[in-house]
Protein backbone atom coordinates (compact mmCIF):
# COMPACT_ATOMS: atom_id res chain seq x y z
CA UNK A 1 0.00 0.00 0.00
CA UNK A 2 1.34 2.98 -1.20
CA UNK A 3 2.20 5.98 2.25
CA UNK A 4 -0.15 8.32 0.67
CA UNK A 5 -2.94 6.01 0.90
CA UNK A 6 -2.57 5.84 4.76
CA UNK A 7 -2.51 9.53 5.04
CA UNK A 8 -6.11 10.61 6.18
CA UNK A 9 -8.17 14.34 5.34
CA UNK A 10 -7.28 16.60 8.07
CA UNK A 11 -7.55 20.71 8.15
CA UNK A 12 -3.86 22.85 7.97
CA UNK A 13 -3.92 23.48 11.62
CA UNK A 14 -3.75 20.09 12.71
CA UNK A 15 -0.93 18.96 10.27
CA UNK A 16 1.27 22.45 11.65
CA UNK A 17 0.20 20.98 14.75
CA UNK A 18 1.97 17.85 14.22
CA UNK A 19 5.09 19.11 12.85
CA UNK A 20 5.64 21.10 15.81
CA UNK A 21 4.74 18.12 18.11
CA UNK A 22 7.08 15.60 16.32
CA UNK A 23 9.78 18.71 17.29
CA UNK A 24 10.57 17.47 20.82
CA UNK A 25 10.35 14.02 20.28
CA UNK A 26 13.13 13.95 17.37
CA UNK A 27 14.87 16.21 19.42
CA UNK A 28 14.39 13.22 22.77
CA UNK A 29 15.47 10.63 20.33
CA UNK A 30 18.73 12.17 19.26
CA UNK A 31 19.19 13.15 22.83
CA UNK A 32 19.12 9.31 23.66
CA UNK A 33 21.57 8.56 20.45
CA UNK A 34 24.09 11.12 21.76
CA UNK A 35 23.49 9.36 25.27
CA UNK A 36 24.03 5.96 23.90
CA UNK A 37 27.12 7.08 22.34
CA UNK A 38 28.62 8.83 25.25
CA UNK A 39 27.72 5.07 26.90
CA UNK A 40 30.66 3.79 25.16
CA UNK A 41 33.46 5.51 26.48
CA UNK A 42 32.07 5.24 30.58
CA UNK A 43 32.87 2.21 33.65
CA UNK A 44 30.40 -0.40 34.23
CA UNK A 45 27.75 0.97 36.66
CA UNK A 46 28.35 4.68 34.74
CA UNK A 47 27.57 2.83 31.99
CA UNK A 48 24.21 1.02 33.41
CA UNK A 49 23.30 4.69 34.30
CA UNK A 50 23.44 5.99 31.15
CA UNK A 51 22.00 3.37 29.07
CA UNK A 52 18.93 3.45 31.74
CA UNK A 53 18.95 7.23 30.82
CA UNK A 54 19.17 7.00 26.80
CA UNK A 55 15.96 4.55 27.53
CA UNK A 56 13.90 6.76 28.78
CA UNK A 57 14.41 9.55 26.31
CA UNK A 58 14.02 6.89 23.30
CA UNK A 59 10.65 5.85 24.84
CA UNK A 60 9.97 9.15 25.68
CA UNK A 61 11.02 10.27 21.99
CA UNK A 62 9.54 7.69 19.94
CA UNK A 63 5.82 8.25 22.10
CA UNK A 64 6.00 11.66 21.35
CA UNK A 65 7.20 11.94 17.88
CA UNK A 66 4.20 8.90 16.91
CA UNK A 67 1.86 11.41 18.56
CA UNK A 68 3.08 14.07 15.67
CA UNK A 69 3.36 11.67 12.88
CA UNK A 70 -0.58 10.98 13.56
CA UNK A 71 -1.67 14.54 13.47
CA UNK A 72 0.54 14.70 10.44
CA UNK A 73 -0.89 11.71 8.62
CA UNK A 74 -4.69 13.12 9.91
CA UNK A 75 -5.57 10.50 12.63
CA UNK A 76 -7.95 11.47 15.43
CA UNK A 77 -6.60 9.29 18.08
CA UNK A 78 -3.38 11.65 18.01
CA UNK A 79 -4.81 15.13 18.86
CA UNK A 80 -5.46 14.14 22.85
CA UNK A 81 -2.32 13.04 23.60
CA UNK A 82 -0.56 15.66 21.59
CA UNK A 83 -2.46 18.41 23.50
CA UNK A 84 -0.57 16.74 26.93
CA UNK A 85 2.90 17.01 25.25
CA UNK A 86 2.33 20.26 24.14
CA UNK A 87 1.52 21.31 27.99
CA UNK A 88 4.11 19.66 29.27
CA UNK A 89 6.28 21.42 27.04
CA UNK A 90 4.92 24.79 27.64
CA UNK A 91 5.29 23.82 31.53
CA UNK A 92 9.07 22.70 30.55
CA UNK A 93 9.45 26.07 28.84
CA UNK A 94 8.05 28.02 31.62
CA UNK A 95 10.78 26.42 33.99
CA UNK A 96 13.30 27.19 31.82
CA UNK A 97 12.06 30.98 31.50
CA UNK A 98 11.75 31.53 35.29
CA UNK A 99 13.19 29.80 37.83
CA UNK A 100 16.28 28.39 35.75
CA UNK A 101 16.87 31.96 34.51
CA UNK A 102 17.00 30.70 30.64
CA UNK A 103 14.39 32.62 28.51
CA UNK A 104 16.11 32.74 25.34
CA UNK A 105 15.47 28.63 25.84
CA UNK A 106 11.86 28.91 27.10
CA UNK A 107 10.28 31.49 25.77
CA UNK A 108 10.21 29.46 22.47
CA UNK A 109 9.10 26.55 24.19
CA UNK A 110 5.84 28.09 25.95
CA UNK A 111 5.31 29.41 22.04
CA UNK A 112 5.56 26.70 20.52
CA UNK A 113 3.78 24.51 23.79
CA UNK A 114 0.50 27.18 23.24
CA UNK A 115 0.90 27.27 19.73
CA UNK A 116 0.09 23.75 19.53
CA UNK A 117 -3.24 23.78 22.03
CA UNK A 118 -4.56 26.91 20.33
CA UNK A 119 -4.28 25.22 16.46
CA UNK A 120 -5.55 21.98 17.64
CA UNK A 121 -8.84 23.71 19.42
CA UNK A 122 -9.16 26.15 16.73
CA UNK A 123 -12.69 25.12 15.09
CA UNK A 124 -10.97 23.25 11.68
CA UNK A 125 -9.57 21.01 14.03
CA UNK A 126 -12.49 20.32 16.12
CA UNK A 127 -15.11 20.18 13.26
CA UNK A 128 -12.10 17.37 12.35
CA UNK A 129 -11.71 15.04 14.96
CA UNK A 130 -16.01 15.83 16.02
CA UNK A 131 -16.27 14.51 12.01
CA UNK A 132 -18.68 17.62 11.29
CA UNK A 133 -20.48 17.22 8.03
CA UNK A 134 -21.35 20.69 6.34
CA UNK A 135 -23.85 22.81 8.22
CA UNK A 136 -23.65 20.46 10.83
CA UNK A 137 -22.91 22.61 14.46
CA UNK A 138 -20.64 21.17 17.09
CA UNK A 139 -24.05 19.97 19.31
CA UNK A 140 -24.80 18.45 16.43
CA UNK A 141 -21.93 16.03 15.91
CA UNK A 142 -21.32 15.34 19.25
CA UNK A 143 -24.76 13.87 20.00
CA UNK A 144 -24.22 12.02 16.24
CA UNK A 145 -20.89 10.39 17.47
CA UNK A 146 -22.81 9.44 21.51
CA UNK A 147 -25.62 7.94 19.83
CA UNK A 148 -22.95 5.84 17.53
CA UNK A 149 -21.10 5.02 20.80
CA UNK A 150 -24.39 3.93 22.45
CA UNK A 151 -25.30 1.67 19.45
CA UNK A 152 -21.87 0.42 19.18
CA UNK A 153 -21.68 -0.85 23.02
CA UNK A 154 -25.42 -2.08 22.94
CA UNK A 155 -24.44 -4.60 20.27
CA UNK A 156 -21.41 -5.34 21.87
Amino acid sequence: MPLADKFQPAPREVRLAGALTALPGLASVVIAVILLVSAFGADGARAGNIYAEAGYYAVLGAGTLACGIGLLMGYTWARSPSVVVALMVAGIGWYTAGPSGRPGYGVPLIIGGLLVVVLLFRRPSRAWVLGMAEGEDEGEASERDAERRRRGRDSA
